[in-house]
Formats: structure tokens, sequence, C-alpha cells
């Protein structure tokens, strides 16, 4: 770890201008300035597209394998044009094709939209003759939450599942039950409680905060593909990721766990100021890359 980059990177997120708290409609244009601007590569080729209804930004691939991505932003902010360039080098890491879903967002479309959306864009990848055991799942923060919904959802309809899935620091528990939300309050430099809550209760419309299908870490998790879940050490969503790595082992899941020391939330978006960014791209590329089967 270069002490130099993570000290850099922890100062802007503390000086970022981004808060759940604010009303969402004001947050998007400056969630979405701040992730166009970081460095990224300009060689990229995407395009707009839409599968099963859902737009979203296209990245073509040698070979079968496809990536759905779905991005974090509490539910409320954020796009796929805001994660391309994250989105991207993963499907680059994994030699994979992408689709990144703009599914739609509360408060304006709140649960179950963004999760009927997620299921209509894999039943469209299905469609398209991407056999499921080519498909690989992920998603950052609520994108992570989603991605994770999801798995339980298609396992729920009988539709054959992915072949692997990774949630980067993954928000799972939208009644912010962790014993991180206080014991890494001080530590993180990206989250806080109030802000989560807020973000919360557009999403939920009023729906109990422990509903499995918004809040999956109380979901039944047997029977879904191998997981992969990353989270830094620094984030009051620590106990998310921890949680669901032990109630997924307990069901039988195939679950790997990388607590990442230091590190802040979903830090892969800042892999072109952090070395630990690109390390953990590269991780989870392999890792889906070697979901064939």
């Amino acid at each position: 770890m270069s002490a130099q980059e993570l000290e850099q990177l922890i100062g802007l997120l503390r000086g970022g201008p981004v808060s759940f708290s604010a009303p969402p409609e004001e947050m998007r244009p400056v969630f979405e300035g701040m992730l166009v601007s970081l460095p990224g590569d300009e060689s990229t080729v995407t395009e707009q597209r839409e599968i099963g209804g859902v737009p979203g930004i296209w990245m073509e691939a040698p070979g079968e394998r496809v990536l759905l991505y779905l991005h974090g932003g509490g539910y409320t902010i954020g796009s796929a044009l805001a994660y391309r360039e994250y989105a991207t080098s993963l499907a680059r890491a994994a030699g994979a094709a992408l689709f990144a879903a703009d599914y739609r967002l509360a408060p304006e479309h709140p649960h179950p939209a963004a999760l009927d959306d997620a299921i209509a864009v894999y039943r469209g990848l299905l469609e398209l003759g991407y056999p499921a055991n080519r498909i690989v799942v992920a998603g950052d923060s609520a994108g992570g939450g989603l991605a994770l919904a999801l798995l339980v959802a298609l396992r729920d309809a009988g539709l054959p599942l992915p072949a692997r899935a990774v949630l980067f620091s993954p928000w799972l528990d939208l009644a912010l039950s962790g014993a991180s939300m206080t014991a890494k309050a001080e530590a993180d430099p990206s989250l806080d409680r109030e802000g989560l809550a807020a973000a919360a209760a557009h999403y939920l419309g009023g729906l109990p905060a422990g509903t499995p299908a918004a809040s999956p870490l109380f979901a039944e998790l047997s029977g879904l593909p191998p997981l992969l879940v990353e989270v830094g050490e620094a984030e009051i969503l620590l106990s998310d990721a921890t949680r669901l790595a032990e109630r997924a082992a307990l069901a039988g899941v195939d679950v790997t766990l990388h607590v990442w020391p230091g590190m802040p939330h979903v830090w892969g978006l800042f892999a072109g100021l952090l070395g630990e960014g690109r390390a953990v791209i590269e991780e989870a590329g392999a890792f889906m890359a070697g979901g064939e089967e």
C-alpha cells in the first residue's frame, strides 16, 4: 500500500460534495460529475443500448462471457455512465462483454423497481443467447445489494443462475443494524448513518427495512452461485459484508470474503489514484473469469 496515495484519497473523500442526506435530484449531477472526472482509459469504446427494456451501456468483447454490472449510489443517485470506467475495467479484467444497467432510481421509483429492472436485464441476456454459465454479475454498494437480491430472485423464479457474482462494499442491510455502523463511523470518509437512513427511506417507500428483497442479508441464501465479497476495513458497511459471508457459508454457498486493510468504500473506483484499486479489479476479474462450467 502507498500510504501517500491512501492519505490523498481519504482527504479527497472527506472533502467530497456528495451527501445522501441531501435531496437526490441535487446530488445526481454532483455525483455524476465527480465520477466522470476521474482518470480512465480514453480508448474504451461503449454504446448506449437497451436489454430487456432497460437502458444502459454496452461494451463488446470476443467470446460468450458477459458481465451484468449494477452501479452504486444508495438506490437514489448514480448511473451507468458515471460508473463506465469502473465497469469496463472489470469487464476487461474478466475477459467479458459488459452491460451496465441504468435501473430506475428512488424516490421516483421505489422498491421493487430496481430489482424488477435487474431481473429484466438478466432475462434479456438469456434471450440474446448468453448461456447462464457465461453470465457473471457484479455490483458495488447499493448495486452490490441489488446484485445479491437479483440472485435470490432468480433462484426463487427457477431461472438458471449466473456463474459467479462479485459484491464490492455491498449495502445489504437497510435497517443499518451492523456493529460497524458505530464502530467504523469515524474511520469511514465516505458514508454516514444519517445519509444511508435517508437513502433507505427513499428506496423502501414505506416497506419494513428488513424486507429480504430490499435487504438481502436477511434472505434465505442456499443455492446461490459462488460469491466474492470485497470490502474495506474502514467502512461502516463492513458488518454487512462479514455477516453475509457468515450466513452464506452456513447456507452452503461457496463464498470468499476479502477485507482490505485501511480501504474506504468502493476504493476500486479510484484505481487511477490508488494501487489497491487496481489490485481489487484484477482480483475480481480473475474470479469472474474462472466462472465457466
